[in-house]
């Protein structure tokens, strides 16, 4: 811990301060004032023996063994996100209410809830009241039966839909977009929907946001059609979409996994030809899950990109499983 905590006193006496212009995930920006050693890389010529003292020697079984991932330092795009509830509908203009053409009642039904469907199948016999003539109800388009009010033997009015069908290869997401978020939210910004556990992440495209806010929620609705080809995104499903504001690209970028608090600051442990360190960095912008880098960290340098709470607490005890620490 020696070269570690030299490291610390140099990065706070020798440093000079850098302004950095950083965005949190809500997309506010803010004035962070961040301090860094210029001897960071110097350091790492310092005596072996102090060098030691603070290296954690893994193989690569055990990097295995104890779940430690290793990336390699290098540009990305930090997006500011929000995230909104929604809920998947069919798509509005993918359906139809079928309905009878005259007043009659129910002789014949010949789908249901559920059934696939194509453009003129037969969907049921009504008898018309003028002299009982049989007419048949057929399907307006392809699609899905998702709703049915037709039972046989009652009479059915021209005021009522007998069948609902519905065209679900597209889905509409719609996204509650709270009175906040107004001002950043627009068309064509993309969004990653996500259901919960099992599911996949489609990415999509906002492109309705309605001009009204709902007087009991206080929302206005932001839409994306989404493919729904597989069937996965069924109608009735509440959804979280992630919409994307701003972007921004940055030389370094890494997963926030890889960030670890040591002695009030933002390191990230490297590896070296001798074993991995930890690194003294600065952040600029950030979202949920990624951060840039602005110094103490270069393209090209092999980082803990997950697991390096392992190394952060054998390092801060001394010691690693049975004895492969120094």
């Amino acid at each position: 811990m020696t070269r570690f905590m030299n490291l610390l006193c140099a990065a706070t006496i020798a440093a000079s301060p850098i302004g950095v212009m950083a965005q949190d995930e809500h997309g506010d920006e803010h004035e962070e004032q961040a301090e860094i050693s210029h001897g960071v890389e110097a350091e790492d010529h310092d005596d072996p023996d102090e060098h030691d003292e603070e290296l954690i020697r893994l193989s690569p079984e055990e990097l295995a063994e104890f779940g430690i991932e290793l990336s390699k330092a290098g540009p990305g795009v930090i997006r500011n996100e929000i995230v909104v509830p929604g809920e998947i509908a069919v798509n509005g203009d993918r359906f139809a209410h079928i309905v009878p053409r005259f007043i009659g009642v129910i002789t014949e039904v010949h789908k249901n809830v559920g059934d696939h469907v194509r453009k003129g199948d037969v969907l049921a016999l009504v008898a018309g009241n003028a002299g009982l003539t049989s007419y048949e109800v057929t399907s307006l388009m392809d699609g899905v039966v998702i709703e049915k009010d037709a039972t046989i033997g009652e009479v059915h009015t021209t005021d009522m839909a007998a069948f609902l069908v519905a065209d679900l290869s597209t889905v509409w997401v719609n996204l509650s977009i709270y009175q906040m978020h107004l001002p950043i939210v627009r068309i064509g910004q993309r969004v990653a929907i996500t259901v919960g556990h099992g599911h996949a992440t489609q990415v999509g495209i906002i492109s309705y946001i309605s001009p009204v806010v709902d007087e009991h929620t206080r929302t206005a609705t932001a839409r994306v059609v989404l493919d729904n080809r597989t069937g996965e995104w069924r109608p009735g499903l509440l959804i979280e979409g992630q919409i994307t504001t701003a972007t921004f690209e940055a030389s370094v970028v890494l997963p926030k996994t890889a960030l670890h608090r040591i002695d009030d600051l933002d390191v990230v442990f490297v590896q070296t030809h001798e074993g991995f360190a930890p690194q003294p960095i600065v952040i600029g912008r950030t979202n949920h899950t990624s951060v840039e880098i602005i110094r103490g960290l270069k393209p090209g340098q092999v980082y803990v990109s997950n697991g390096g709470f392992t190394l952060k607490a054998a390092m801060q005890k001394g010691s690693f499983g049975d004895g492969h620490a120094h």
